[in-house]
């Protein structure tokens, strides 16, 4: 298997496989892929635009999340602390990964924290493909401040806020088998790269 960690830059869109070759990787994926890294990287747009280019199914964890607490995140965090969010994600979690590993398939989208809780990082490794999501800290700053949803940016300067989190949170990240570089471009680039990256490594 191919374990390399280096960053995966996305491809000219020009060149790459087509929606064929990609639908003949997902038949040799066989488990379900879950997309990992920081708020703002682009799990859920990515991971939408990757679930349609696999033809399998897409699951945003966080909107799980709600669904099954019928509040927002925020709220969680508000009235119930980190801790008891971070329990619920991990069953959540458990729930998605094995719904869709019994549809040999699926790609899902975690919270920017989850990957960095012990237990639900050695579900994800063991039972699916994890892909850190990687982006440099101006872009996510831009692109998270479209949105005043981000519990973890209230209060504070989101550079700094950013720049801290990515610094605290790499070295879990680092253990997902593939990453992946997100820019200003396409999400179609990024699903793409993703999609090769994962065919090098099985």
């Amino acid at each position: 298997m191919h374990m390399d960690n280096e960053p995966v830059t996305p491809p000219d869109p020009a060149r790459g496989p087509d929606a064929a070759a990609a639908r003949a990787i997902a038949a040799r994926i066989g488990r379900p892929i879950v997309l990992v890294g920081l708020m703002g990287v682009g799990k859920s747009t990515v991971g939408r635009r990757l679930a349609g280019m696999l033809g399998t199914e897409f699951h945003d964890a966080d909107d799980a999340i709600e669904d099954a607490a019928q509040m927002s995140i925020a709220e969680i965090f508000e009235q119930f602390g980190e801790e008891y969010f971070r329990d619920g994600e991990r069953r959540v979690l458990a729930r998605l990964i094995e719904d869709s590993a019994r549809n040999k398939g699926g790609v899902i989208a975690t919270g920017g924290g989850a990957f960095c809780n012990d237990e639900t990082r050695a579900l994800i490794l063991a039972q699916a493909i994890a892909v850190w999501i990687d982006c440099d800290i101006g872009t996510l700053v831009e692109r998270t401040g479209r949105r005043n949803t981000r519990p973890l940016l209230r209060g504070g300067d989101p550079h700094e806020i950013l720049s801290r989190l990515h610094r605290e949170r790499k070295e879990f990240y680092g253990q997902a088998p593939i990453r992946i570089n997100s820019r200003n471009g396409p999400h179609h680039d990024t699903a793409m790269a993703i999609i090769e990256a994962i065919d090098r490594w099985l």
